[in-house]
């Protein structure tokens, strides 16, 4: 009987000290609960509307429990983006303002010092078809939407500091509303055009044998002499391939991608989305200066070819000699040696 008992004394001991390590084990989360709870209500005391434990976990990038969905729903804050905000305000800003201003100043001495390329001859009177309907729709659907772009987008980067200023925040704020959504709806039509573009002028873009001469002579706007090319010379090959192709695709996806950001696109997409298509949209402008002065009064008769579509034979003679031998020869006037490059 007494073993019986002892026995049991062992396990009802043993019972006691599982329930008071439960008990303890319970009691100190909630314990250690109530002390933080004290500490934050002492802080808020002391330090107002300070909450620093908990916005440190926040900002910890953790993921949380939330009901909404997508990439990363239950990440309240995310740190890096600090870092977007600084290279954005930055030197995105900072580099990309002095681009724009130094240059279309370069671009305006240079027109100073050289003044408009004339032509030699004078002209004949006789018309050449240089553009097709369809081709000057191409261009300028680009151009327009283009230009729409380039002037809500520089507002958007840079009128907080130049606009804002000068109209009041809340007439800027005002006209950026407007701005973003033309931004938003035009960059989309704006990739149409661009894509047209590329389709429409693939074929007269090729290297050939003539471009060497062009990039060996800088295209004669040193000298002031007209160098012989194809449909069209080295530097508007350049632009082409650049500015049309290279920068102005880049600039539409990363565009699209801000479009659209409910497509499995996380912040850091976002943001890298962001500086991405900013930086090749300051220099895609830039680049466009040479290009439009070249178009209008940096080479007599270029804008009016575009215009009408027609060029004076002087005029294609002069600046499109080859191009010029092949439609009189009665040849298409595209190049007809975009694979060997025979033509020199």
């Amino acid at each position: 009987m007494k073993t019986f008992f002892m026995r049991r004394g062992s396990a009802l001991r043993l019972v006691m000290l599982c329930w008071m390590m439960a008990l303890f084990g319970a009691f100190m989360p909630a314990h250690a609960a109530g002390e933080a709870a004290a500490e934050q209500v002492a802080r808020e005391q002391s330090q107002p509307l300070n909450n620093a434990p908990v916005w440190r976990e926040v900002r910890s990038g953790q993921e949380h429990f939330t009901l909404a969905k997508g990439p990363e729903a239950g990440v309240l804050i995310q740190s890096e983006g600090n870092t977007w905000r600084q290279w954005r305000n930055g030197p995105i800003t900072q580099y990309g303002g002095w681009l724009l201003i130094l240059v279309p100043s370069a671009i305006a001495l240079f027109w100073l010092v050289k003044g408009t390329m004339k032509l030699h001859d004078k002209p004949t009177g006789r018309k050449m078809k240089r553009f097709s309907g369809f081709e000057r729709f191409a261009h300028w659907g680009t151009a327009i939407t283009f230009l729409l772009l380039a002037v809500t987008g520089v507002a958007i980067l840079f009128g907080k500091h130049v606009l804002a200023p000068i109209f009041g925040p809340e007439f800027f704020a005002s006209l950026l509303v407007v701005g973003k959504l033309i931004h938003n709806y035009v960059g989309p039509v704006f990739g149409v055009f661009v894509l047209l573009m590329i389709l429409t002028f693939l074929r007269d873009n090729v290297w050939q044998a003539c471009d060497a001469i062009w990039i060996k002579r800088a295209g004669g706007l040193l000298g002031g002499d007209h160098v012989p090319s194809s449909r069209f010379n080295f530097g508007e090959k350049t632009w082409f391939w650049l500015g049309v192709t290279f920068l102005g695709l880049t600039v539409v996806i990363s565009g699209l991608v801000m479009d659209f950001p409910n497509y499995g696109w996380t912040r850091a997409d976002m943001q890298l989305a962001n500086m991405v298509h900013g930086v090749s949209a300051l220099v895609l402008l830039a680049l466009s200066f040479g290009h439009i002065y070249m178009g209008t009064i940096g080479v007599e008769g270029a804008y009016q070819s575009m215009k009408t579509g027609y060029v004076d034979e002087t005029w294609a003679k002069e600046h499109h000699e080859f191009w010029y031998d092949d439609v009189k020869a009665g040849k298409s006037g595209h190049p007809q040696d975009s694979v060997t490059g025979a033509r020199s």
